[in-house]
This record gives structure tokens, C-alpha cells and sequence, in this order.
């Protein structure tokens, strides 16, 4: 009878993802009163919806009245967006355009995840201000988003955020995590990307951030636009599998560094670098070393289990 139920009301879409699990027990822990949503995982935990169907998105947010929604929902895999164009053009335009608006309609703060892929990444790092150039259509239509959210809601936040990994429910939710096995079968050789400079970040420390501006914008109105939130460690993906490879003790001279640009899939940007300097002036951020990071997303995964003895002791 006496719970306590907190008083601010976050809604997250996409709850049942890789960034989504994150935000959610993010608020959660932190005195807000959260729901997610999510759509073939939903059940139970999350409330099943089709962001695509508007009836049922309007009546989500008329009965819950959030203070703050955090859209991560999206089709983020770039060459998933290239050969299936209009499904991704609906979940990461149409459906965040009119998320923006019905959060309009009752005075919520929206923000909408967006990526480092809207640059070209021929000129890093990158400003909120600068314009942007996706070489991608899967960075076009997250653009398109921007734009549909912010013209349906001029109060919203859009985050722009580079690679992520965190606590993942299997290797191939994200691009981080997916190299381990081939770091852990290090008896035949693997290729890695050591061309393309990407900035891994933590799922936790884009939750954390998330919430500081929610809450940062409860006080204060003007907290609204463009915001970039990235990892600051330099890693390319060989870099990456090396680090991990080191963190577990396991073996690295198998993989080999493959520097020319890639031939095949979505073009990706050279070096998408973000400026992250506006959240940190507003005193936001938090960022987890690679190393330390990687270690608590992949341990679970380890098949030689003998390992868990000697890299924690």
C-alpha cells in the first residue's frame, strides 16, 4: 500500500535493446518512475507497442503523462538500412516525427538518439554546429529524424552518439562485442578493420548522460537542441579486439590489421570524431575506460572459463 512511487515519469522506446536496457535501469535506479516499451522482446518487463502505429503511441503517452521520453528505438545497423530502405525510413523518421509531436502535446522533453554517422568524417572532430554530410543512408535517415523531431518539437534534444557496447544479451548486439569470439579462436587468423577511427562508448555512460540532461531540463527550460556524447579513447576496430585480447589475457597475434578502406557494405565515416564540450560546460558526462568497460560486458561470454580465475584475482 505505502510504495513509494516516484513522482517524474520517464518513457523509453526501444527499452528492449542494447542502449534502451541501460536507460532504463538508469532512471529507474535513480528515484524516477520508469516505463519502457519495446516491440517483439516487450513482454513481460516492457509494454509491447508499434511505435508505427500512432493510435497506440498517442494513447501510451495520454495515459502515462512522462515528463521526459527517451527514444532509442531505431534500425541502427547501416546495411540492414540499405536493403530494407522504406521499413528504416519509418522507425527512424515517421515514427520519431510523430513521437515529437505527441510529446509536444503534453509538454514533455524529448530526446531523440541520434549518430556520429551524420558526418562525413573527413574534418573531426565535430561541433553540434557543424554541418552535417552522411555518407550513409542509414546516417541520412537518422538525420531526417533530427529534422522531423525538431521541427515537430522545438523543446526536444536530439544526442548524437558514436559505437556502443555495455552489457550485451549476445555478442552480435553490438560492434564491439561481436569481435570476441573471434579473438578468443585466436588458431586461425582474422581480419580487422584497422582503418576506419571510432570512439567505443559505454551504453551506461549514454544512460547517465540521458538522465543529467532530463533532469538538468526540469530546472531549465533552455536545455534543448543538439548535444554529442562519445567515449574519448581512439580505438580502431584491430585496437579494439588487441584491448580486449589484453584485458582477458588471451592471445592477440592472430589478428591481423587490414588498413585499406572498406569495399564492401555502407560507406562509413573515416573519423567521425563528436565534440563533446557543450554537455561537458553544462557539467554532464560520464565516461568508463575501455578497458574496465569491456571487461564487465564480456566476461559472461568467455569460453574458456579458467580465464575468469586469473583476470580477476
Amino acid at each position: 500500500e505505502d510504495v513509494d512511487i516516484p513522482s517524474r515519469r520517464v518513457l523509453i522506446t526501444g527499452a528492449t535493446g542494447l542502449l534502451g536496457r541501460a536507460v532504463f535501469k538508469e532512471f529507474n535506479e535513480n528515484n524516477w518512475n520508469a516505463v519502457g516499451c519495446g516491440y517483439r522482446r516487450a513482454q513481460p518487463k516492457y509494454e509491447q507497442i508499434n511505435l508505427l502505429d500512432s493510435v497506440a503511441v498517442h494513447e501510451i503517452i495520454h495515459d502515462f503523462q512522462p515528463h521526459v521520453i527517451v527514444h532509442c528505438a531505431a534500425e541502427r545497423r547501416p546495411d540492414v538500412v540499405e536493403s530494407q530502405p522504406d521499413a528504416a525510413s519509418q522507425l527512424n523518421v515517421a515514427a520519431s516525427g510523430n513521437l515529437a509531436k505527441e510529446a509536444a502535446g503534453i509538454g514533455a522533453f524529448l530526446i531523440y538518439i541520434s549518430t556520429d554517422y551524420v558526418f562525413d568524417g573527413t574534418s573531426p572532430p565535430y561541433k553540434e554546429t557543424d554541418v552535417p554530410n552522411p555518407l550513409n543512408l542509414y546516417g541520412k535517415t537518422k538525420l531526417e529524424g533530427e529534422k522531423a523531431v525538431l521541427e515537430n518539437n522545438e523543446g526536444a534534444a536530439v544526442l548524437r552518439i558514436p559505437v556502443l557496447y555495455g552489457e550485451v544479451e549476445r555478442l552480435e548486439e553490438s560492434a564491439v562485442t561481436v569481435m570476441f569470439d573471434k579473438v578468443q579462436f585466436s588458431n586461425k587468423s582474422a581480419n580487422m578493420d584497422h582503418w576506419q577511427q571510432r570512439f567505443p562508448t559505454n551504453v551506461k555512460d549514454v544512460a547517465a548522460v540521458c538522465r543529467q540532461l532530463a533532469e538538468k531540463r526540469m530546472l531549465d527550460p533552455s536545455v534543448k537542441g543538439i548535444f554529442h556524447w562519445s567515449g574519448n579513447e581512439q580505438m580502431t576496430k584491430y585496437e579494439m579486439a588487441c584491448a580486449i585480447a589484453d584485458a582477458f589475457n588471451l592471445p592477440s597475434s592472430h589478428l591481423r590489421p587490414i588498413t585499406d578502406c572498406p569495399v564492401v557494405g555502407a560507406l562509413r565515416p573515416r573519423n567521425a570524431q563528436l565534440d563533446c564540450s557543450k554537455l561537458e560546460m553544462l557539467g554532464i558526462g560520464q565516461r568508463t575506460p575501455f578497458r574496465a568497460g569491456i571487461k564487465e560486458s564480456l566476461w559472461p561470454f568467455l569460453v574458456d572459463k579458467r580465464w575468469r580465475q586469473t583476470v580477476f584475482h
